[in-house]
């Protein structure tokens, strides 16, 4: 009898979903700091998106979306949301306490919830009561840091060599500037992309009110005092990297992204820069002091023909009175390819033969730095065999008089 009071007792004195919602679910709702989300979300998203003022709406409107696992409480998909930056290191410590207090309320409160009958039972709620972010799946995944990471890999930090090692944290020029202006200038760092990407987004080199007009855009175009001089033209392959990337950064941060349709294109192949330098010498006189894009093809021997896309292309002002062209190559390779995968250790051209077609800009990507040159602006393409050594004093030569027309 005794045994059979104490369990009533028990039981009496088990909180309702609704007392676990009040105490530790609410005030994550009413708080008015952001939660564990920004950790892996620079917008779109937050765990405040998911709740509702009362406790049934909430469970009512997460089991719908299919965020509740109603037979395993602890294997809700709510619950894995919030654990997603557990595993990152570094600066995700600062976040840990907070993301550990907001899974134990979650977990206590889900598991309250799937214990009672009616409320499992509950009917369905309207479309329009649902609790979600205001941003679809593809606005929210694009903001992530990872995907932003991503991006700037494939964008700034390929583009990187273009910048020669003036900028490279710990290279001998980079020592030299940096005794003499700071440290400020040695900002793609030694320890690679994400390094790199978290000193920008905490500099002063990214505007986001007006990105076309941030430092890392005026400076290497020598619109900002530039002691490297010019090292961009407006609409180059570095110029349009730099600024999609910081166009596309502001957008994120200042969540201007409301549908998919706003989002940027998918980039359809992976960059890769590199050491490996192409000069053109003898250059027609038409190039003088005009920007030419070259693109090289790889010759694919077993279709016995030129690839249908550019292994690596590399643009420049051709120096007009000394006839001569010359830049770093940045290759390319689709996603998940062998070469990509391969490139990610070490990109590298193989030695064989290789197609060199140039184009020339009359002045239109100055009128519209996005558009892209093409087969109005092709002047002629030239056949090299080269090992493409790595390195300043190794480059690759092709002679401009053999660049000719098919």
């Amino acid at each position: 009898m005794f045994a059979v009071l104490l369990l009533g007792l028990v039981a009496e004195q088990a909180p309702t979903p609704e007392q676990v919602f009040e105490k530790r679910i609410g005030p994550i709702f009413k708080s008015p700091d952001p939660s564990s989300c920004v950790q892996c979300h620079l917008a779109a998203v937050d765990l405040k998106n998911y709740i509702r003022p009362s406790s049934r709406e909430t469970f009512l409107s997460l089991r719908d979306q299919g965020l509740i696992d109603l037979d395993t409480p602890e294997k809700s998909r709510i619950l894995a949301l919030i654990e997603m930056g557990k595993a990152e290191k570094g600066a995700a410590l600062i976040h840990q306490k907070n993301r550990t207090a907001e899974y134990e309320a979650f977990a206590a409160w889900v598991k309250a919830c799937c214990a009672d009958k009616d409320l499992r039972a509950a009917p369905k709620l309207k479309a329009d009561e649902l609790a979600k972010p205001p941003r679809p799946v593809a606005v929210i995944r694009h903001a992530r840091k990872d995907q932003l990471l991503e991006s700037f890999t494939n964008s700034v930090w390929a583009m990187r060599f273009r910048c020669m090692s003036c900028h490279t944290e710990g290279s001998a020029e980079n020592k030299k500037l940096a005794a003499e202006y700071g440290d400020r200038v040695a900002w793609f760092k030694a320890a690679g992309p994400e390094a790199t990407l978290k000193y920008l987004m905490e500099s002063k080199l990214i505007d986001t009110n007006a990105p076309e007009k941030s430092l890392l855009l005026r400076k290497p175009l020598n619109d900002a005092k530039h002691e490297g001089g010019v090292k961009f033209l407006v609409g180059d392959e570095g110029y349009k990297a730099y600024r999609r990337f910081v166009e596309d950064y502001a957008k994120i941060v200042g969540d201007k992204y409301e549908t998919a349709a706003d989002l940027p294109p998918k980039q359809t192949a992976r960059a890769f820069g590199t050491d490996i330098w192409l000069k053109v010498t003898n250059t027609p006189p038409a190039w003088a002091d005009k920007l030419v894009q070259v693109k090289v093809f790889a010759w694919d021997a077993t279709k016995k023909a030129w690839e249908a896309e550019p292994v690596a292309s590399t643009d420049r002002k051709v120096w007009g009175q000394g006839k001569l062209f010359q830049h770093s190559l940045t290759l390319f390779a689709a996603p998940g390819s062998a070469r990509a995968k391969a490139w990610t250790v070490k990109p590298e051209l193989p030695n064989g033969r290789y197609l060199v077609r140039a184009y020339l800009d009359d002045g239109k990507l100055a009128k519209d730095w996005n558009t892209e040159l093409g087969a109005a602006d092709f002047v002629g393409e030239a056949e090299v065999t080269s090992a493409w050594p790595a390195g300043y004093g190794k480059m690759t030569v092709v002679d401009g008089a053999k660049v000719k027309q098919p």
